[in-house]
């Protein structure tokens, strides 16, 4: 099994019921209603959280009356003094603040003086940042993944042009763009799990200490969601930065390597960022086998903000230069979404499938920072060789995404795979027949500056040895390479696969 408490994950408890949710409609749809649930306590940990974020915009992007997470969370607090509300928020930098519309100092004005706990953390290295996105209902159902609390996140699976419930009406006469994110919801020990984690990050950040939850018998779970896992695994997987006297986690680093390393058919991951030169050269070493599996990515074509798009596009890059010359075998398949009329879909999503063992969703990017210098949580569900329910649950996720992002029925998806051989030929297939929302994502040449930047990874430190330090992360990165795979001839086998190949000198890509 890949999900091991203590190497590839923090924990692994069962979930009665999971879910998966493809774009934030559905989240926020979901949220209000687990919130109105709630009975003892609603927490929240967000990258960012704006309290103007509607639950549903309606027509014209402007929402029912009272349908603002901030007002109803404060509503709801009012009304229900024995229900405890806490949100536990990344005191961002000011400069990124602002391309979030300043959501700090407005939740800080919305939750003024009323029953709802807004706290903003800074218990991280200075650059770092606390990037985990999760929200938990009296400890016995969680959502965990990739999306925050925010205007510009909602987005349906349709990624409609100029679709008016985007549209930034109170702010701009700019329409956000679409938007792809993944979130997870499950309940029972799984919940309690991620509660946990909620209460070390409070504690963390305010020396105070909060007992569980009170055991309810309140079903929490949305009327309106269907079931995809009942009595699943769940593995709770971290990143978190050595600082303030606490160790460094890498889990979501271990189990990257160690899911590369098991695949046998297909590597489908989504993320907005691919720069990381460890999965690189892990990915890269499956691709040079005669016999190995497909490797299929999808990310956005470029990064929505001006930083992003100075430094970890011009590394995803290399990233990619380094892949095609290792796919000696013509496995490889990169796409970026568009809509009908061809503009970006964000690629917010944090997700793996590997065959149709293990479904990984979260918040961890596949950059530096999010494997050894951010705070990461992900969710991944693992299905034994006997489990053909789960195995299935898995392989028709992945179908209902290819479908989602060609536009097609999954039926559509299912018959072209079958008659192309692989998901690779499949996807080409359907594109060859009109089907063309995924579009070929290639390097890009990179100029001397480009160059530099890519090289040295500014802006993805690999931790806080290296964050303020450029010029030490080649070095850092090699440091990492080989303590990987020294101790992979010690530890887990699946890791070990995927290091072995990976600590020579990659001066192209290191």
């Amino acid at each position: 099994m890949l999900l091991n408490a203590g190497t590839t994950c923090w924990r692994a408890e069962r979930a009665n019921r999971a879910a998966v949710l493809i774009d934030m409609a559905d989240y926020f749809k979901a949220a209000k209603a687990a919130f109105l649930t709630a009975r003892s306590t609603i927490h929240l940990l967000n990258w960012a959280f704006d309290p103007d974020t509607l639950f549903d915009p309606g027509p014209g992007g402007v929402g029912p009356p009272g349908d603002r997470i901030g007002p109803f969370l404060k509503t709801l607090a009012s009304e229900r003094p024995e229900l405890k509300v806490r949100i536990l928020c990344w005191r961002s930098e000011l400069a990124i603040a602002a391309t979030q519309r300043f959501f700090p100092h407005r939740a800080k004005e919305c939750f003024a003086g009323s029953p709802v706990r807004f706290l903003l953390d800074a218990t991280v290295p200075l650059g770092a940042c606390h990037h985990q996105k999760m929200i938990v209902v009296d400890d016995q159902l969680a959502f965990c993944g990739g999306g925050d609390i925010g205007p510009d996140r909602w987005d349906t699976a349709t990624h409609l042009d100029d679709d008016p419930r985007r549209e930034k009406s109170r702010y701009s006469r700019e329409d956000f763009a679409s938007r792809h994110e993944l979130m997870c919801v499950v309940d029972g020990p799984a919940a309690g799990a991620l509660g946990d984690l909620f209460r070390e990050r409070w504690r963390r950040a305010t020396n105070e200490r909060l007992p569980p939850a009170k055991p309810t018998d309140a079903n929490a779970w949305p009327p309106d969601l269907n079931v995809d896992f009942r009595r699943a695994t769940a593995g709770v997987s971290r990143t978190e930065p050595q600082w303030g006297g606490h160790p460094e986690v890498r889990e979501n680093e271990s189990l990257h390597l160690a899911a590369i390393g098991s695949a046998r058919r297909c590597i489908y991951l989504e993320n907005q960022y691919f720069t990381s030169p460890l999965v690189a050269e892990a990915l890269a070493a499956r691709l040079s086998e005669p016999i190995g599996p497909e490797v299929v990515l999808v990310s956005t074509q470029h990064s929505p903000s001006w930083f992003d798009q100075a430094t970890m596009d011009q590394t995803r890059s290399l990233f990619l230069e380094r892949l095609k010359v290792a796919d000696a075998y013509g496995r490889l398949r990169a796409y970026v979404p568009l809509t009908k009329k061809g503009r970006v879909i964000i690629v917010h999503a944090k997700l793996s499938i590997i065959d149709d063992t293990l479904l990984r969703i979260g918040s961890a990017n596949l950059n530096n920072r999010s494997l050894g210098f951010d705070t990461e949580c992900d969710l991944s569900f693992e299905a034994r060789l006997d489990d053909r329910s789960s195995r299935a649950t898995i392989d028709g996720l992945r179908t209902r995404l290819l479908a989602h992002w060609l536009g097609c029925d999954r039926a559509a998806v299912e018959s072209a795979v079958a008659q192309a051989g692989g998901i690779g030929p499949g996807i080409e297939r359907l594109r060859r027949e009109g089907y063309g929302r995924l579009s070929p994502l290639e390097p890009k040449p990179l100029g001397p500056l480009a160059k530099f930047i890519a090289l040295h990874h500014l802006g993805d430190p690999v931790g806080p040895a290296d964050s303020w330090r450029p010029r030490k992360r080649k070095r850092a990165l090699r440091a990492r390479l080989a303590l990987l795979s020294k101790s992979s001839r010690n530890a887990d086998m699946r890791i070990g696969r995927a290091t072995r190949v990976i600590s020579h000198d990659e001066d192209t890509h290191l």
